[in-house]
């Protein structure tokens, strides 16, 4: 898959293309049923398939401070569109000059100008412009004007509930990492280098990897959770702490993962934590040695959850 930042950047001599645009945060279900049909329907006409989305969340433009829990990473989002068959991912820096075009500017500058799109399909929820003017009718009144055409599709559920980024964040928030994976299609993960901490799990017969995650993301509550590292794209089974480490009156919440029969070194690496099942609360132990038999119940429960899982 191509990608770029900015739109003006479209390759040069790119022709019509049929777009989609959102945030697609997660790429949960709701989001793919989307994207497979904007696939779809650009094969059907011999045209590439283009996702628009935007870098930062426009919240944190247009209220500073609010800006949510991210799911997906750039570069994480780029290789689950790829996975779903896009041939393109632009990604538009999302400013305080950008958030202030009219709905037909966006449009033109968005969709038309670059990317000469010849049909667009986005969910039946689509706002754009400023401060959300514009709905998917004013879109379609604009494909008329700029000459394409627009493809609506309709909320997905899980039950009775919408799925949405909010959603699963909240399910993320939470610690229900099973009712997330649901609705994502895959377990959540976390991404980041591996960093050096205080080094006692080492002390205490659990090395961990200490894994740095970008501002803003979406980090499970804390506790212990049975999940996999992912290094270099392979699944290692792990434990997973997520925390300030109250037994030794820790202050900094961190996201740790004790890689099961593994003895690599990890520094400097960039992995991924994915979260399966949430094991139990962060707790403080009076004794150490209650904590590493914590940590041994811990571990042999990541064994039997992922061995069910693999199965």
């Amino acid at each position: 898959m191509r990608s770029w930042r900015g739109a003006e950047r479209t390759p040069s001599g790119w022709g019509r293309s049929v777009v989609t645009i959102g945030m697609y945060d997660g790429v949960h279900r709701g989001h793919q049923y989307l994207l497979e049909a904007t696939v779809a329907r650009a094969h059907a006409a011999g045209l590439s398939s283009v996702a628009v989305t935007f870098d930062p969340h426009p919240s944190e433009v247009v209220r500073p401070g609010s800006h949510p829990p991210i799911l997906t990473s750039v570069n994480r989002k780029a290789e689950l569109l790829t996975g779903l068959g896009l041939d393109a991912l632009c990604v538009i820096p999302f400013t305080a000059e950008f958030s202030r075009l009219q709905p037909d500017e966006f449009v033109h500058s968005a969709l038309v100008a670059h990317l000469h799109a010849a049909a667009v399909v986005v969910g039946e929820n689509f706002r754009f412009g400023h401060r959300a003017q514009g709905s998917v009718e004013t879109l379609r009144e604009l494909g008329e004007r700029f000459g394409f055409q627009v493809d609506s599709v309709g909320i997905q559920r899980a039950g009775d509930v919408p799925l949405s980024s909010t959603y699963i964040r909240a399910c993320v928030a939470a610690g229900d990492m099973a009712t997330a994976a649901a609705a994502l299609g895959r377990p959540h993960r976390v991404e980041g280098i591996v960093v050096r901490g205080d080094r006692r799990g080492r002390a205490l017969g659990y090395p961990t990897a200490n894994v740095e995650a970008a501002l803003h993301t979406a980090v499970p509550t804390d506790g212990v959770y049975a999940g996999r590292l992912i290094r270099d794209g392979k699944p290692l089974p792990a434990a997973i702490s997520v925390g300030t480490n109250p037994t030794f009156s820790g202050e900094q919440r961190r996201v740790e993962a004790f890689v099961l029969d593994f003895s690599d070194d990890l520094y400097g690496e960039h992995v991924g934590v994915e979260f399966l099942t949430r094991l139990r609360g962060m707790e403080r132990f009076n004794k150490v040695e209650d904590l590493t038999a914590a940590m041994a119940g811990d571990v042999t429960r990541t064994r039997e959850i992922l061995a069910r899982a693999d199965n």
